[in-house]
């Protein structure tokens, strides 16, 4: 906990300096940026707001948006009225980063040793959009959600670990990767033990049914049970395309001039595909190389937001792995050197981030 607060603290404090130096409100900037305001909204009013985009002819509803983190800011606003959704989302995510930071130290150490363990969450800490940690969005959520459920999984906790994956599968489209997860490691105890406790076939089957049932109130809600919630977000630009689009927007990157938002993008799924295939070579556990490969899939098949694709991946902390075992490995000094030179670059670049980028995190 000390160690990831000290590297986020360095981050949080350059944001706070920047936004009063070009005269705005840091906790407005970290409180109600892009998406922030969607789950303000529904914290604030319920579902039910619809933003009309005429230029393109879309209509985008708050639908999209999974219920955990804005329930939880309506909660913390209301027992403590004077911060606001505001600043009971900004709590929120800072506390989850801080139990996510937890529980990626907790799985590093039961992976590759206590140093690797700190080295992971340091790493984790440093990436270069990981100031979205600091700010009201629902990936420090996430994240923690998974890491705990993944190390439930490892150390055979399997209610645990099923109750984390419902609670992961209505905070972000993406938290169906724990439920996964979760599941394939359950059917794989049992096809090792098929007389394993009745908790394995348990969890197995309750992991998805937080990310199921918020499907299907939207599709029953949209008047189609089974593919309204996908309506909503083909309506978003959102839509699994088998990474076409993801294709077609290195392409640009590559020929054209792109703002710097979008011209990081393939030098970080360029090194998250390197750190895949090194995490496999590791012989990583299954339950991380399910949970990382869904991330994966989902990211990068997946059309629309090619500038948000590195947020997507902030949870995928398992891709760190590999780095943290070498840095372990290391001499100290190596290791200090590389955390400080990529602190400087994830501080420098997550203030332009949150100040200065033309489009949305």
């Amino acid at each position: 906990m000390a160690v990831f607060a000290a590297v986020r603290a360095g981050g949080v404090l350059l944001v706070a300096v920047s936004a009063w130096w070009s005269g705005k409100d840091p906790v407005a900037v970290l409180g109600t940026s892009w998406d922030s305001v969607w789950y303000i909204g529904i914290a604030e009013h319920g579902y039910g707001r619809t933003q009309v985009w005429v230029d393109i002819g879309s209509v985008q509803s708050d639908l999209a948006f999974f219920p955990l983190y804005p329930g939880l800011m309506r909660l913390l606003s209301g027992l403590l009225p004077w911060v606001g959704p505001a600043g009971a989302g900004l709590l929120l995510a800072w506390a989850a980063a801080v139990a996510g930071a937890v529980g990626v130290y907790r799985v590093g150490e039961l992976v590759a040793g206590a140093r690797a363990g700190v080295l992971l969450v340091v790493l984790w800490g440093v990436l270069p959009h990981s100031v979205v940690l600091a700010v009201a969005y629902t990936e420090a959520l996430l994240a923690a959600l998974a890491a705990w459920a993944l190390y439930a999984v490892l150390r055979g906790r399997w209610l645990w670990a099923a109750g984390l994956a419902v609670l992961a599968g209505v905070t972000r489209p993406n938290g169906i990767a724990v439920a996964v997860a979760v599941s394939v490691a359950a059917g794989y105890e049992l096809l090792l033990k098929p007389d394993a406790p009745a908790r394995v076939w348990a969890a197995g089957l309750l992991a998805p049914a937080g990310w199921t049932a918020y499907l299907l109130a939207v599709g029953v809600r949209r008047g189609d049970p089974l593919g309204g919630y996908f309506a909503v977000q083909r309506s978003w630009g959102s839509y699994f395309d088998f990474g076409r689009g993801v294709a077609g927007s290195v392409g640009r990157v590559l020929t054209k001039g792109t703002p710097l938002v979008t011209t990081l993008v393939p030098v970080v799924i360029l090194v998250a595909l390197v750190l895949a295939v090194l995490l496999v070579r590791s012989r990583s556990p299954l339950p991380l190389l399910v949970y990382t490969g869904v991330l994966l899939v989902i990211t990068l098949g997946g059309a629309g937001f090619f500038e948000s694709k590195p947020r997507f991946l902030l949870p995928a902390f398992p891709l760190l792995l590999p780095a943290a075992a070498a840095l372990a490995r290391a001499r100290p000094r190596t290791a200090v050197l590389v955390t400080a030179a990529l602190a400087g670059l994830s501080y420098g670049y997550g203030t332009y981030l949150v100040l200065a980028a033309p489009l949305p995190l």
